[in-house]
């Protein structure tokens, strides 16, 4: 069994590769080190002169040049000790803002199904927790392995010079020590990975609650969440415990085993200084040196609880990093689109076989406007999210200018579209940013202000005490659910792609916004390829073809006027309210 296994070997490895830029600050950590150890086993050795030819002898040139001798070297160890642990934690802390910044960019690089199937908190929790064991693993450990295995050997060279013996009996506690560390090392693993999982449980938990205060509050959720959250805290302590227990009892069993070894050697050297084969000065000087070594081995046990913690946070980092990426192999056209949006034999599914979109086709041209109705669920929003790649199809085509949208490279594809949610998302920024937002951010005020006017937000902005430069707070908390639409409408607008997608973009707004949005609008679409999920008449009834969906199928296809005529699901939407109001 070893003390280090093939897969904590790789990990380590690839860890590695990120202290690679800064290796000569790290050689420097290294040489300041190999000076320190040096310095450690010469205050051992300096013992026996001292003993021996200063108190012994009463040699006057040692009994002066002795005590300066301890001066220079805890002068040198100071400052080299100052020079390692600086130039460590400065490649630590590179380290950890190299990882932390591969990681947000690989954030904006991840599919949407990541997203679907991650929680914020444990997200959150590789930022803040995980990558802060990774600077451990790359401070304390590097400094424990190098610094006490160059200070072992140091004091090992010492004591064999001294005694062969001695260091015999010293050496046979070895072998017991390793396999402490070995015993004990699953179980911080284990353990750690534990912890970590808690960690995110805990961010989950306060980012939920950050999130629905008011739906808490309103339903009396207050007892069941401090119930959920005391289980995540308190499993958080139980495995912290466990964790900290498995570090603490290899102490006691390192120093029983030291014990026996300094038992052995004390009876063995007293019997060598009654035959006068061992001096005062090298049985202290071997004794001194002994310690100093026991010592040593005792941080390099105890650094295994630093390297697990390290390893651990490393899998759950190269996990995070190793996902793949939204599949982006096309090619950049540099070309503005015309806006012509075909559809063929569409296909999705979330999960294998259980599609929500089923042989949907359709096309629309530049100029146009396309509404999507149907009831709640019936795939309308998925539908729209797989133009801008959000998600993959499983089968079929779309194509926009007659090239499927997977000849586009991703960057071309979304440059040509605006896309405006139900589920409207603001920074916590100026409105300003947020209606520049992005590869807008040179635009001019004036186009700003357009935007804003055409969006019918200009008149609740100009009232804001900051205006534009007004915060809205995380998610426009401060605005009210029209205001926030109006915003991320006038995002959409300032962008002026051909292709603009509406999701229930209005559907905050009261019937007077509403009316002079359409108007906008009217004037937009003669130039844009417009696609509209609405549940107002007054959004969709000037459509110039509307798509009634039902369990992911097109089962209508028509103009207001020739839907509201036959009877169907449209017609039933319609009596049943789906209708100005």
């Amino acid at each position: 069994m070893n003390l280090v296994s093939k897969k904590d070997y790789q990990i380590y490895k690839r860890l590695f590769t990120y202290i690679v830029p800064y290796r000569f600050l790290l050689g420097v950590s290294v040489f300041a080190m190999i000076v320190l150890a040096i310095s450690d086993a010469a205050k051992a050795a300096i013992l026996k002169p001292m003993l021996d030819g200063a108190f012994i002898n009463n040699d006057p040139v040692l009994m002066t040049t002795i005590p300066a001798y301890l001066v220079v070297l805890f002068i040198v160890s100071g400052i080299f000790i100052f020079i390692y642990g600086s130039s460590l934690h400065y490649v630590a802390n590179k380290v950890v803002m190299d990882l932390k910044e591969q990681m947000f960019n690989k954030l904006l690089l991840l599919p949407s199904e990541f997203f679907d199937n991650q929680s914020t908190g444990n997200i959150v929790a590789k930022f803040s927790y995980d990558v802060e064991q990774v600077k451990d693993a790359t401070t304390n450990a590097i400094i424990v392995i190098v610094k006490d295995s160059l200070v072992i050997t140091g004091l090992l060279v010492w004591m064999i010079y001294l005694d062969e013996q001695m260091t015999l009996i010293t050496l046979f506690a070895g072998p017991f020590i390793v396999s402490i560390a070995i015993i004990i090392r699953k179980r911080l693993r284990k353990m750690s990975k534990k912890v970590q999982q808690t960690v995110g449980d805990i961010n989950s938990l306060i980012t939920e609650v950050f999130n629905a205060n008011r739906i808490i509050k309103l339903y009396g959720g207050h007892s069941l969440e401090k119930e959920k959250f005391f289980d995540a805290i308190n499993a958080n302590r139980r495995f912290s415990m466990k964790f900290i227990n498995a570090t603490l009892i290899s102490g006691p069993m390192v120093q029983l085993i030291a014990a026996i070894a300094l038992a052995i050697i004390i009876y063995y050297a007293t019997g060598q200084a009654a035959a006068g084969q061992l001096s005062v000065g090298t049985f202290v000087s071997f004794f001194a040196a002994l310690i100093m070594l026991l010592d040593a081995l005792r941080r390099l046990i105890k650094v295994n609880e630093f390297i697990q913690k390290g390893l651990a946070a490393c899998e759950s980092i190269f996990w995070l990093l190793d996902q793949e990426e939204e599949t982006d192999n096309g090619i950049t056209l540099h070309e503005k689109s015309e806006g012509k949006i075909t559809v063929k034999d569409l296909s999705f599914a979330y999960q294998k076989n259980e599609y929500v979109i089923n042989n949907i086709s359709f096309n629309i041209n530049r100029g146009q406007t396309l509404a999507i109705v149907g009831e709640s669920g019936s795939g309308k929003s998925t539908l729209v999210n797989l133009i801008p790649r959000f998600y993959q199809y499983s089968r079929g085509k779309i194509l926009i200018d007659d090239k499927e949208i997977t000849d586009y490279s991703l960057q071309d594809l979304r440059n040509n579209i605006a896309y405006v949610a139900q589920d409207v998302r603001l920074f916590n920024d100026t409105i300003r940013d947020n209606i520049a937002y992005g590869q807008l951010r040179d635009v001019t005020d004036a186009d700003i202000e357009q935007a804003s006017r055409d969006a019918h937000a200009i008149d609740f902005i100009k009232k804001l005490p900051q205006g534009f430069n007004t915060v809205v707070g995380e998610n426009g908390v401060k605005l009210s659910g029209g205001q926030r639409q109006r915003i991320a409408l006038a995002r959409a607008l300032l962008k002026k792609a051909v292709i603009l997608i509406l999701d229930e973009a209005t559907s905050s707004l009261d019937s007077e916004s509403e009316s002079q949005i359409k108007l906008a609008l009217e004037e937009l679409r003669r130039n844009h390829t417009c696609i509209i999920i609405a549940h107002r008449m007054t959004t969709i009834e000037y459509a110039d073809k509307i798509i009634v969906i039902h369990n992911g199928e097109i089962i209508q296809v028509g103009t207001h006027a020739e839907l509201i005529k036959k009877e169907g699901v449209y017609s039933r939407l319609h009596s049943l309210g789906f209708k100005n109001h």
